[in-house]
């Protein structure tokens, strides 16, 4: 009998990808989503009709959730609900604080009483925006939180959360911190997706203060790989950075994808990157140290970032549709200007 497995934020671009990878590993996956601005229904479109996937709309939060654990029983739940954009964080707080924190509470309680009765364990999603600015070296599982944004802030409490259950009530949970994931399916509100978006329509490139901030990129397929063993050999307990250890200015990133694009379609006259007012707050540099899931687990990504990009960029130019599934405003306005 193969076994279920729940992955929350389903319809999102990590959670979409996981389900494609659970999927081709013979795993039953429950897509629990409950709908927002930035999922979207094209993520799923290839698998939707398997009969190992199922669709629930459902916040995380919402006491159907128990319900769902006690029916299904999964052997896993992936936790990948959440508010993730740092510029909607700036200019509406309420909504991470909803998502991130008190639904992250409520399925904390239902996984308590479902745990007891059933073996299963929890992987919590987070990030690497809840160390804050890294200015020198990388940031190990060892490193206190300083998150900078309401998201990041939303992320860290969640993770502290978690973690007072494991230590409380002995729940079966593991917190995974990320870094910056980049590929298919992802939000046009992200750096890389919005770049092509640009790219696609002719538009400029629009890029925060001088472009020198700096991110660690991994390849989303590459995640999903490191979340699978972690749900496999995983220590109950324990926090696992999961990063590429290649740090990259956002002006790297989009001079790297230029001239991929340049390569692959004849670009528009006003594709030019165009420098804007930065983000309030904004954080110089994100670096993780992800030796111990590297020691551990034996884990180290497999897609170089050009290939990686090229890849990302033919999704995007091959799959069109996909923004008829998003409105105009979500892709194209600014936000987090905090004026």
């Amino acid at each position: 009998m193969s076994k279920n497995i729940i992955v929350t934020g389903g319809l999102g671009f990590i959670g979409s990808n996981l389900i494609e990878l659970l999927l081709e590993k013979k795993y039953k996956v429950l897509n629990i989503d409950k709908v927002t601005y930035s999922s979207n229904f094209y993520n799923v479109k290839n698998f939707k009709a398997s009969k190992n996937y199922k669709f629930i709309r459902c916040d995380i939060g919402n006491t159907k959730m128990r319900n769902i654990l006690f029916r299904y029983k999964p052997v896993c739940i992936f936790n990948l609900a959440a508010e993730t954009h740092v510029d909607r964080s700036i200019d509406n707080p309420k909504n991470f604080i909803n998502s991130n924190i008190i639904s992250v509470y409520n399925l904390l309680e239902y996984f308590k009483s479902f745990s007891k009765k059933y073996k299963s364990r929890l992987i919590h999603i987070s990030t690497d925006e809840v160390f804050g600015d890294i200015l020198k070296g990388r940031a190990s599982e060892k490193n206190s939180y300083r998150p900078s944004s309401p998201y990041a802030a939303s992320k860290a409490a969640s993770d502290h959360l978690v973690f007072s259950y494991i230590r409380t009530y002995k729940i079966p949970a593991i917190v995974t911190n990320c870094s910056n994931n980049y590929g298919p399916k992802q939000h046009p509100e992200k750096l890389i997706p919005k770049l092509i978006y640009n790219i696609l329509n002719n538009r400029n490139l629009p890029i925060y203060g001088k472009g020198i901030n700096s991110r660690e990129w991994i390849y989303v397929k590459d995640h999903c790989e490191a979340l699978l063993k972690i749900f496999k050999n995983g220590k109950i307990g324990e926090f696992y950075n999961i990063g590429s250890n290649k740090n990259l200015s956002n002006l790297e990133v989009c001079k790297s994808l230029l001239n991929i694009s340049k390569k692959l379609i004849k670009i528009g006259n006003k594709v030019k990157i165009n420098f804007v007012k930065d983000r309030p707050g904004h954080d110089f540099r994100y670096a993780l140290d992800s030796k111990k899931i590297k020691r551990e687990l034996k884990f180290r990504p497999k897609t170089n970032f050009t290939i990686g990009l090229k890849n990302t960029f033919n999704w995007y130019n091959k799959n069109k549709s996909y923004y008829k599934f998003l409105t105009k405003k979500d892709i194209l306005r600014r936000l987090g200007k905090n004026d």
